[in-house]
């Protein structure tokens, strides 16, 4: 009993831990740091005027994806020279707070 108590603990404990996980960036710092977003995922629309091409949705988008994304761009793993340019001046507390202030966005 003790093993299946101590075993269920720890699973609700790791459960806790992965849906908190974006309690690492501030919602508040992620607005003020996501003013350059809004030219183009602003656009009415989610069309870019030239180069003309479809800009994705990032309000609401999921936390972990848009860390991934951004540190992808950053790198250069993920190819987009205006999101390359963005992603190499942010710090990894700048794309944390960004994550949590768009993925608690309503879509």
């Amino acid at each position: 009993m003790t093993r299946s108590l101590l075993l269920a603990s720890l699973l609700a404990t790791a459960a806790f831990a992965a849906t908190s996980a974006h309690a690492a960036g501030d919602k508040e710092a992620g607005r003020l740091k996501t003013y350059t977003c809004h030219g183009c995922h602003g656009v009415p629309g989610y069309k870019n005027a030239y180069p003309n091409y479809h800009v994705p949705r990032i309000a609401g988008q999921n936390f972990e994806y848009l860390v991934t994304a951004l540190k992808g761009y950053q790198t250069g793993d993920r190819s987009h020279p205006t999101m390359r340019a963005q992603g190499e001046s942010l710090s990894a507390q700048d794309i944390e707070d960004i994550a949590a202030y768009l993925a608690g966005l309503t879509p």
